[in-house]
């Protein structure tokens, strides 16, 4: 795979994860269950969209026909994106939100810190603002699986079924693919094995402050970078691309 293909590809998944996240949170928007949360999460959101449209803006660049950022959100079909299928998933309840929450932001706090020394001075750019972002939501997402955890009988169970129910979509956080290799060789992007590491001792550290166990292995999803999701997926983009569908020459 040429270089260019490959960091189209990965500058794909980091834009199409950071929007598909952002739309999620952003469904909390008038439904939290406070409005000090209401208005976190939607925080959340608007910094996942931002995040978005600068990878999604960069990326467009490596087409043969330069795109926007508007066009990679709003033009591409369901197999045309690449974000993780955790991110598509539904929000749930408040608890099942926070669990994503924690498995993702984790990720990305590790995974932005090691993209500020990328070779792509583009990328590097763009995570020393990101890693910023991803501390404060892996410390959001961590306080309150602490207050859950160590709260009521039903908080507990609720939020320990959703950090056992996601548990199966973690390690396609981690998969590298050829492409992901030869930016690893160039130094653009990370290797996933060394995330992983630190990843799972700092998500594990949540757990025990937490009163849970962290779950056993198991039967592990994955398809999102050759394009296959979730039913979910289908239906999110539906909603979120419709006026462009709709009417193709919109403009404000």
């Amino acid at each position: 795979m040429e270089k260019n293909e490959a960091l189209k590809k990965f500058l794909l998944r980091l834009g199409d994860n950071a929007l598909i996240q952002g739309h999620r949170l952003s469904e909390w928007c008038s439904r939290g269950p406070m409005l000090e949360e209401d208005i976190a999460l939607s925080n959340l959101a608007l910094d996942n969209i931002g995040r978005a449209q600068a990878f999604l803006d960069y990326a467009g660049h490596f087409y043969t026909n330069p795109l926007s950022a508007d066009d990679l959100a709003f033009k591409r079909s369901e197999r045309q994106y690449f974000n993780f299928l955790m991110a598509e998933l539904p929000v749930g309840h408040f608890g099942f939100t926070i669990a994503k929450q924690l498995y993702i932001s984790a990720y990305e706090e590790l995974l932005f810190e090691a993209l500020t020394q990328s070779t792509d001075e583009t990328i590097a750019a763009i995570a020393h603002k990101a890693v910023k972002e991803a501390r404060y939501h892996f410390s959001h997402a961590a306080d309150w699986c602490v207050r859950l955890g160590l709260g009521t009988a039903e908080s507990h169970d609720k939020l320990g079924s959703a950090m056992t129910d996601l548990w199966a979509y973690t390690q396609e956080f981690f998969e590298m693919t050829d492409g992901d290799l030869l930016l690893l060789q160039l130094g653009i992007a990370p290797d996933q094995n060394q995330i992983k590491k630190v990843w799972t001792d700092k998500v594990n550290k949540v757990f025990m402050r937490a009163g849970y166990v962290m779950p056993a292995e198991c039967y592990q999803y994955s398809g999102s970078q050759q394009g296959i999701h979730t039913e979910y997926l289908g239906h999110l983009l539906c909603e979120m691309q419709y006026l462009q569908r709709s009417h193709p020459q919109a403009a404000w």
